[in-house]
């Protein structure tokens, strides 16, 4: 099966990156809820939803509060982005100091540096974020945190 590519400018993609780049630092570094309300599209469906919510806007603003009253300091760095067509992959690695309650674990005494390595992938019309899929490696986290033994 053949998969058709939109044909689209270069001025095109690289504004589709800098949207997924833009969303990124403002929900997830920054803590701005809002940016779900001005980089999602009011049809966004998320067909990997962070911690196993619901596939909507709510479910990806809830991720970014958990994460920065957890960890303040959340910030997300991308690594790559590649455009194409209509869509926009993103590798990243997003970490903190965790001085918070983070998935049922209590914060340190000290705080820990909690890492997230994932991939994304965005869906972009009319410059609106309308799909996202993505792998994240929430096992990582939990061992970080001592929820699940790492392997012996």
């Amino acid at each position: 099966m053949k998969t058709e590519v939109m044909n689209i400018s270069e001025n095109t993609l690289v504004t589709n990156k800098d949207i997924v780049r833009a969303f990124i630092d403002a929900l997830f570094t920054k803590g701005d809820l809002g940016a779900v309300d001005d980089y999602l599209a009011v049809d966004f469906v998320d067909h990997d939803p962070p911690l196993g919510g619901p596939p909507d806007r709510e479910a990806m603003r809830s991720a970014g509060a958990l994460f920065r009253r957890a960890c303040p300091d959340w910030h997300s760095e991308p690594h790559l982005m590649i455009a194409e067509g209509d869509l926009v992959v993103e590798h990243f690695t997003a970490g903190g100091t965790q001085r918070g309650e983070l998935f049922g674990a209590p914060a340190p005494a000290q705080g820990r540096t909690v890492t997230l390595r994932g991939i994304n992938i965005f869906r972009i019309r009319e410059e609106r974020i309308v799909e996202r899929w993505g792998r994240l490696d929430e096992l990582g986290v939990l061992r970080q945190l001592g929820i699940v033994p790492a392997p012996a």
